[in-house]
């Protein structure tokens, strides 16, 4: 599934070699354009991440991009950056891991590094306050279409739909910890799951 392996017998700068290392360089600018233009934190970045390497480039299915972005949601860190690295992993192995971890977070870096050396003489500037709350409207957007488009492919049955409305319930109303709604999630689909082998088991 990587399309990243090498043969035993390929030379060094083979062609096999050098469209490898095409593709692990695609895959960073890949990741280099969604960090460099995308606002708001790594939610905001998963509907860019989905159409580039689904839509795009064709390398991942939808379904695959859905349990990515579950398990990236699942441990410690960006969403994003957790994502990035599965997504390499998953195409091109370790180095592509190591190359769309980079094109993610390089961006960032460059442009916090400038923001913060002048944002001082240019924060009180009536047009950037201006463009900053035009940016922030525009995110909202951005992690409606990401909510929806992971929405369609993750609720797929009736008991999906009873995990998302009691998730929903408990991250909105009750204001639950999302870490503990996370592990909510996990048990329910354990539990479902077993439910499911023992009514087939019984039949």
């Amino acid at each position: 599934m990587t399309g990243c392996k090498l043969s035993i017998n390929t030379k060094p700068w083979s062609g096999q070699t050098l469209n490898i290392m095409k593709k692990k360089l695609s895959l960073f600018w890949t990741f280099f354009k969604i960090g460099a233009f995308t606002f708001g934190g790594g939610y905001a970045m998963l509907p860019l991440i989905e159409r580039e390497i689904v839509e795009n480039k064709g390398w991942l299915s939808q379904e695959e991009m859905v349990d990515i972005f579950a398990i990236s949601q699942s441990f410690p860190g960006a969403v994003a950056i957790n994502s990035a690295i599965f997504i390499g992993k998953k195409i091109c192995g370790y180095t592509g891991a190591l190359f769309a971890l980079l094109g993610t977070i390089l961006p960032s870096f460059v442009i916090i590094t400038i923001v913060a050396i002048i944002f001082e003489r240019i924060s009180d500037i009536s047009f950037i306050k201006a463009a900053f709350k035009g940016i922030s409207s525009a995110v909202v957007a951005l992690l409606i279409v990401a909510a929806i488009r992971v929405g369609k492919t993750a609720i797929r049955d009736k008991s999906g739909i009873l995990i998302f409305i009691i998730a929903l319930v408990l991250l909105v109303i009750i204001k639950i910890h999302p870490v503990y709604v996370i592990i909510m999630g996990i048990l329910s689909g354990l539990l479902i799951y077993f439910i499911k082998i023992s009514n087939i088991k019984n039949k």
